[in-house]
């Protein structure tokens, strides 16, 4: 089947292309799964800026949806996709299979990180579904964010980027820029951002105060990165 991407979809193609680390947040069925690939594509057999690519997904969608929209394409057909999944036997056997996308689901994220220890090979990630590392406190966010300084690429995939409230925000956007934007601290994130009156009873804060920067907000902070980068 041929692409012909829409023009959201050409623009976040070339947004993926120009800025090494951002996030893509957009609906469902609007093709990220697509529009990623494309450009994945393009970095690596046209521009050569690119030579292994991790996909970190749940596991439906490690299982299958990469794997048949690369098929599904006339231009994408040519990516070798290797499935991280199963046994470790079979998962140490996938990253050692030549392949373009290594497909790993996000439960098997820290011990892949502990499987290559210093030697991460892959200058690209992208992360399907972003808000599923959106605790700052989870063993897969320590684990990817221990390797951060090893990626050259990081694409973040979600429609849903703060599902819980806007403190959903500081760790996906931590993985993008150390922590540049929205703090290198959770804690100070807090600080800087909400009203500690204005918790609820869960803990989760409910007001924001301005931060005296930027915008003043986090929302303000995270469009300055796609407005000042490349």
């Amino acid at each position: 089947m041929i692409f012909n991407p829409h023009a959201y979809q050409q623009h976040c193609i070339d947004r993926i292309i120009q800025i090494k680390k951002l996030g893509l947040f957009l609906d469902m069925g609007l093709g990220k799964t697509v529009t990623t690939l494309t450009a994945i594509k393009e970095l690596k057999y046209n521009r050569f800026q690119v030579r292994r690519v991790l996909v970190i997904a749940p596991k439906k969608v490690a299982e299958g949806t990469w794997s048949r929209e690369a098929a599904k394409w006339d231009h994408t057909r040519m990516l070798r996709v290797s499935p991280v999944l199963g046994s470790q036997a079979k998962r140490v056997k996938a990253l050692n299979t030549p392949a373009d996308l290594y497909i790993i689901n996000r439960e098997n994220v820290v011990w892949l990180v502990d499987y290559y220890r210093n030697a991460w090979p892959f200058d690209m990630v992208v992360v399907d579904e972003s808000s599923s590392f959106k605790s700052h406190s989870a063993k897969r966010f320590k684990a990817l964010a221990s390797v951060g300084g090893r990626i050259e690429r990081l694409v973040e995939l979600t429609g849903t980027p703060s599902p819980n409230g806007l403190d959903d925000l500081w760790a996906q956007i931590f993985l993008l820029d150390g922590g540049e934007r929205l703090g290198k601290r959770y804690t100070h994130f807090r600080e800087r951002y909400f009203q500690p009156d204005k918790r609820g009873a869960d803990g989760w804060c409910t007001a924001m105060r301005p931060s005296g920067k930027r915008g003043g907000y986090p929302g303000a902070d995270i469009r300055y990165l796609y407005q000042h980068e490349g």
